[in-house]
């Protein structure tokens, strides 16, 4: 009983909280915003630090870039959480601030953590304050502020997204925390090569708090060797998050072999198959971008004319995997591979561009015709015939007159051949309908 209450409150802190960094230069990560010489760190390090809004995922330092700042502020620090304050609490501290600015010249910074939990006249009444300098407000939010937070406050504060922690970054931090003796599991002498670190940073999802609260349960429980060190392995890793290792190489043969999958299951029109190399990828942390791009391209060379359709729902799946992010942007990825592998399938269009490109490439492919030709000038027209006998489409019925539009060397060439697959039929039939009237 005298050792719990003789130990420091630290010890009972998780390790995440403990190894916390306390000043800018053991803070890890963010280096786009961060990195010497940057506004945002010159602003930090002069104490000038002006309103702003952190925001990303869970882990990636928001709180804990907030908790350097009050560290090296000469400010008064008040954190406060969005879940349990409210606009009587937004008033309470307006006013101290205000009378701390009167009577001492002192400045006060209001953090607002999951600043995206207040409504509007919780923002509103924090406005004023800000406004007038009489507080500044530092925020963090999970969610994007450009749809959370106010106008009126955005205005205000500068914008700093923040990213999810790489792998390397975790890394750095877990070896820190393995190695310091005074904050971290430096006592319990674990012993540890790439590889269990290679696993925390993978399944940690580039959360921080994640990865250290992993190694911590793994660590503290586990019985020294009779050498005196405890063994960090990949199995008690995946053990305490629950989580099974992908082995997934993104820069070697696996990671072509399942992208690969990927694009012949959706080619194959096997939506299961699409849907399966796709989780396979989001598990290893493949970069979705990436994958996004295999699908527009899948939509426009496989599906094509068949349903154009495609190609517009991969092009918005992209567009939402940038507006919301992972893991929310798994949902519209996964429509897109669906809908691209179900549809109906016709590389025609993809065919017909190559076949052209092969004949600009290797064939005297003759000169534009006179009379499709864009007359600038007047004597364009006159002297050279640019632009004469042109028969504009719309003046004839059906908006369609037959004329010559390949140059003469290719007079009769076809490249495109449309199937009977799908949307594309239609397409055929009306092109064969035209081919008659000529």
């Amino acid at each position: 009983m005298d050792d719990l209450f003789s130990a420091s409150p630290s010890q009972y802190m998780p390790l995440a909280a403990r190894m916390r960094p306390r000043n800018l230069y053991e803070y890890v990560g963010q280096r786009e915003i961060l990195a010497e010489g940057s506004l945002l760190r010159k602003a930090i390090e002069e104490d000038k630090t002006g309103s702003l809004i952190l925001f990303g995922p869970p882990g990636c330092g928001k709180t804990t870039l907030a908790e350097v700042i009050a560290a090296t502020t000469k400010a008064f620090f008040v954190p406060m959480s969005a879940i349990s304050a409210g606009k009587a609490d937004i008033m309470k501290v307006v006013a101290d601030a205000e009378e701390r600015l009167r009577y001492y010249g002192k400045k006060t910074i209001l953090f607002i953590d999951e600043i995206h939990r207040f409504n509007k006249s919780q923002q509103d009444a924090l406005l004023p304050a800000v406004e007038r300098g009489v507080v500044t407000f530092i925020g963090a939010t999970t969610e994007n502020p450009y749809f959370e937070v106010n106008r009126a406050l955005l205005s205000r504060a500068r914008i700093y997204p923040l990213r999810p922690l790489t792998k390397e970054d975790i890394k750095d931090i877990l070896i820190t925390a393995l190695e310091d003796e005074e904050r971290g599991l430096g006592a319990y002498r674990v012993r540890y090569d790439e590889a269990p670190l290679d696993a925390l940073a993978e399944l940690s999802g580039g959360d921080a708090r994640v990865a250290l609260n992993a190694v911590e349960s793994v660590v503290t429980v586990a019985r020294p060797e009779a050498d005196g060190t405890i063994p960090l392995r990949v199995g008690d890793i995946e053990e305490a998050l629950q989580r099974r290792m992908v082995h997934y190489d993104k820069k070697g043969d696996n990671h072509y072999d399942v992208i690969s999958a990927f694009i012949k299951s959706m080619r194959g029109s096997d939506p299961d198959g699409a849907v399966h190399y796709l989780a396979r990828m989001i598990a290893a942390g493949e970069d979705m971008e990436f994958v996004a791009r295999r699908i527009m391209i899948c939509a426009a060379e496989d599906v094509g004319m068949a349903d154009p359709n495609a190609l517009t729902v991969a092009v918005s799946a992209f567009r939402a995997l940038r507006a919301v992010g992972m893991p929310e942007g798994r949902i519209p990825l996964a429509e897109a591979a669906v809908y691209v592998a179900s549809a109906p399938k016709s590389n025609a269009a993809y065919l017909a561009i190559d076949a052209a490109l092969k004949d600009v490439r290797e064939k005297d492919i003759g000169v534009v015709p006179v009379h499709l030709r864009n007359a600038v000038y007047k004597g364009e027209r006159e002297d050279f015939g640019y632009g004469v006998d042109y028969k504009y489409a719309h003046d004839y019925p059906g908006a369609y007159v037959p004329q010559q539009y390949l140059p003469d060397a290719l007079e009769g060439t076809v490249y495109y051949h449309p199937t009977d697959h799908g949307r594309e039929k239609y397409v055929k039939e009306r092109l064969e309908h035209l081919k008659k009237k000529k």
